[in-house]
């Protein structure tokens, strides 16, 4: 009878009394029968657990932030780097032109150097120049004298030594020197008629003046009136 009666009992039982079990966790830090201090608790694995998912989280987050702020980073750096580029570059043409007239300043320098030098031995050749140019006028620049003395004339003009002076040329008092004056009705102006001794000149700067005798135009005198008025009357008288 009590047998039959436990086992209807037990299947008459509703699903309600059918409950999850109650779990309880001990979460004390020292354990209560051996009385040391536990390796690990629960508590702190939980805590660690979300400390873990927390800095994921974090993680996740700063990634994001850094995703964002990339571009701009870079734009910046970009922008600075076009800056400096620029910088350098005109820098560069600076450097450049600042060379670049250095080099003329310097060439011109030096082609002065050489041309007042050129200059100043054509100056002080000019004496025998003017001695070749006597003795050729008498006919004693003969033979080999007078080889050696074309090679020495040609060797000053193609150094930038030019003569100038010549009968029929325009008086010009800034390359002439005038140590005779006549007048005369053939000439027009100021003319040069003799040439005492040449000019030269090398390139733009006169080494000697030329020394010559100008002739000045003068008007012919006016005639003397006709007497022929004079001698009809008197035929006629």
């Amino acid at each position: 009878m009590t047998t039959e009666s436990s086992g209807d009992s037990d299947r008459q039982q509703s699903p309600q009394d059918e409950q999850e079990p109650v779990v309880v966790r001990d979460r004390r830090r020292i354990d209560p029968q051996t009385g040391e201090p536990r390796a690990a608790t629960e508590q702190g694995q939980v805590a660690e657990s979300m400390s873990g998912t927390l800095d994921e989280e974090l993680a996740k987050v700063g990634e994001g932030a850094a995703a964002e702020e990339a571009p701009e980073a870079e734009d910046g750096a970009d922008a600075e780097l076009r800056k400096q580029v620029d910088e350098l570059t005109e820098d560069l043409k600076r450097v450049t032109a600042e060379y670049a007239n250095y080099r003329r300043r310097t060439e011109r320098d030096r082609e002065s150097v050489v041309n007042a030098a050129k200059a100043s031995v054509a100056g002080d050749l000019l004496t025998v120049l003017d001695d070749l140019e006597r003795a050729d006028s008498h006919g004693d620049l003969t033979g080999a004298f007078k080889a050696v003395a074309d090679k020495l004339v040609g060797s000053l003009n193609n150094a930038g030594l030019v003569a100038f002076g010549a009968e029929g040329d325009e008086f010009d008092p800034s390359v002439h020197e005038a140590v005779q004056h006549t007048t005369s009705s053939e000439v027009s102006g100021p003319t040069v008629t003799t040439v005492m001794r040449r000019g030269y000149r090398f390139g733009d700067r006169v080494l000697r003046p030329a020394m010559v005798a100008v002739t000045d135009h003068e008007p012919e005198a006016a005639a003397p009136p006709e007497s022929g008025a004079e001698t009809g009357e008197d035929t006629a008288q």
